[in-house]
């Protein structure tokens, strides 16, 4: 792995992120979310989560992070949650939904992780987590482990 490119991909993809256009913050946040365990990524990530301008923009990137299905993506989207306004609130639960209303298995290795998260010693992401796992907990998933 190419940490400089990695790196410049960040950035570049930061800039989009802080385009006027709803649909390049929404590409740049989809990209982003591949980069989510670089702690380059982390504010501009959220920043998108949290877009003022375009709740689609918010939607798209919490989506693409729950969709890691893993740790750091879990951490950023806590993270929002902890923060966000009812509204934004609102579509990151949606993204939620959308994310692991399939199977069971991989809603309940989410639940898992935030349940790690929620130990953590950063409030923000402690707070979110336990939001987060109790969204998921709502979830009926269609598929379960035969």
């Amino acid at each position: 792995m190419d940490s400089t490119l990695r790196r410049a991909a960040v950035l570049a993809l930061g800039e989009l992120g802080r385009s006027g256009e709803a649909g390049d913050r929404a590409d740049a946040g989809r990209g982003l979310a591949g980069f989510a365990e670089m702690d380059e990524a982390v504010g501009p990530l959220l920043a998108l989560v949290l877009d003022r301008e375009n709740t689609f923009v918010t939607r798209a990137t919490a989506e693409a992070l729950l969709r890691r299905q893993e740790r750091s993506g879990l951490r950023v989207v806590a993270s929002a949650l902890a923060i966000a306004d009812p509204h934004h609130g609102d579509w990151i639960r949606t993204a939620v939904l959308d994310a692991f209303s399939v199977y069971a298995d991989e809603r309940d290795d989410a639940m898992r992780i935030c349940e790690e998260l929620a130990g953590e010693p950063d409030e923000r992401v402690a707070s979110g987590a336990r939001d987060l796992r109790t969204s998921l907990a709502g979830i009926t998933c269609v598929l379960h482990p035969a």
